[in-house]
Formats: C-alpha cells, sequence, structure tokens
C-alpha cells in the first residue's frame, strides 16, 4: 500500500564550510544542516549536503539525510538521499527530489521505500510531500 504524507520543516541549523573548490566562477561547499519535521513526520534531521554556486547564485546541491521521528503514527528513522537543482538560479526554477534509501528504514520503518520533494514558497518556507510504502 502507498501512503502520501506531507507538511513543512524548519531549518534550525545551516553551517557551512569555506568552499572547498573553486574554479572558472564556479564553488562547491560542504554544509551541515540541521532541520525540525511538522505535519504528518514529526522529527528531527541530520544532513551533510555538497552545493554548487555559480555567479547566477545557487544551482544544484546532493545530500544524505539522517531523518529519525514519527511519520504517520510510526516511529523510527530513515535516510534520505537528495538531488537538486535550478535551471537559472532562481527560486521558479527549482527541482528538489528526495528518495528513501532502501534498508535504511529502522523501527517501525523498517522497510520503509519512496520518493519525495521539496518546496520552496515565495516567502522562503519550504514544504514537503513524500510518498512511500512499508514492506
Amino acid at each position: 500500500m502507498t501512503f502520501q504524507a506531507g507538511g513543512s520543516f524548519d531549518i534550525d541549523a545551516w553551517d557551512a564550510d569555506k568552499p572547498y573548490d573553486e574554479r572558472g566562477g564556479t564553488r562547491l561547499t560542504r554544509v551541515g544542516v540541521r532541520k525540525t519535521f511538522h505535519g504528518d513526520l514529526v522529527g528531527t534531521s541530520t544532513s551533510e549536503l555538497i552545493t554548487v554556486e555559480s555567479a547566477a547564485g545557487p544551482v544544484a546541491y546532493v545530500g544524505i539525510e539522517h531523518v529519525q521521528g514519527i511519520l504517520h503514527g510510526r516511529e523510527g528513522t530513515f535516510v534520505l538521499q537528495h538531488s537538486a537543482g535550478s535551471e537559472d538560479g532562481t527560486p521558479g526554477t527549482q527541482w528538489l527530489r528526495w528518495l528513501i534509501v532502501p534498508t535504511s528504514g529502522t523501527g517501525e520503518l523498517t522497510g520503509i521505500r519512496g520518493v519525495g520533494q521539496i518546496t520552496v514558497t515565495e516567502d522562503g518556507a519550504h514544504t514537503w510531500a513524500l510518498e512511500y510504502s512499508l514492506d
């Protein structure tokens, strides 16, 4: 059975290191992120991201996020793989996708699989949607 979940999240910490690679106007930076989730998932997470910035601004990132919380009444942890980008660095052209890493679920979320996305609203708030199944 497939479930739909959604809500919002707050970014509690965004700890960017100094860029580790700068060539041709493009910078690669490692960032540690902490979040608090609200909605169908209530919990927290920690992430490690690699961001790409150009003169146009942020244009892409990849990352791994370890989530701990309660999803639709089921408590446990799982890992999200992030893939995100922007056509030209502007918010309206962003795409932000998640993949639940298979076999990463623990507790009552053991066997979780699925995909999701993040949306950044015009006021800078973050919402999320997740489609998942449990084995």
